[in-house]
């Protein structure tokens, strides 16, 4: 790292020379105006061209200006470790999600083709119990068309001997009876009498 940031600060050493190339040199004493020193104001002190307090001044700037440099490199080299670092986990998040996701997509692709599993059992059970109830009514139909079939069979059969003999029956409907009391006259009923 200080190799890197060394390196970085290389480019400021041609700035030092530029730097003491920019440093003002005395103005010749033609360029000022005579006005000025006719005034009798205090000149300033002329500077001689090398003179050690502007070289120091420069040296100064120069390492100054280079200390600058190596920490701006310093702190664009750290931003741009943490840039990356959270670069790759915010990829490493992303990456987990889509994973988790996916997982929980084939979780869930699972869990429908079990319950259509279980749907399709369920119906085909459904189904069989439908066709046992139908099963049984046929059968109980099939019971009372017979046992119907028999009872006129045999009422036929009672209806031509009766025919036969010419015998007329006296028997009535028991449902008939059941239902409605017998009626001796208007106002008096069999519950009546039995009062």
């Amino acid at each position: 790292e200080n190799k890197k940031i060394e390196s970085e600060a290389t480019p400021s050493v041609p700035q030092e020379s530029s730097a003491n190339e920019q440093i003002p040199k005395d103005p010749p004493s033609e360029n000022i105006p005579a006005a000025t020193v006719a005034k009798g104001s205090d000149p300033a002190p002329q500077k001689k061209p090398g003179n050690s307090n502007d070289r120091d001044a420069a040296l100064t700037r120069v390492v100054t200006e280079k200390r600058l440099a190596l920490i701006k490199a310093w702190e664009e080299s750290e931003k741009s470790k943490k840039e990356n670092k959270a670069h790759r986990k915010l990829s490493e998040i992303a990456s987990w999600e889509k994973s988790r996701k996916a997982s929980i997509e084939a979780e869930l692709k699972q869990i429908e083709e079990l319950f259509e599993k279980k749907k399709a059992e369920y119906a085909e059970r459904m189904n069989n119990k439908k066709a046992e109830v139908h099963k049984e009514a046929e059968e109980k139909r099939a019971m009372v068309e017979a046992k119907r079939g028999e009872e006129f069979v045999q009422i036929e059969e009672t209806a031509a001997k009766h025919h036969s003999t010419g015998y007329a029956t006296q028997r009535r409907n028991p449902s008939y009876h059941e239902t409605v009391p017998l009626v001796m006259s208007n106002s008096f009923t069999f519950d009546s009498a039995a009062d």
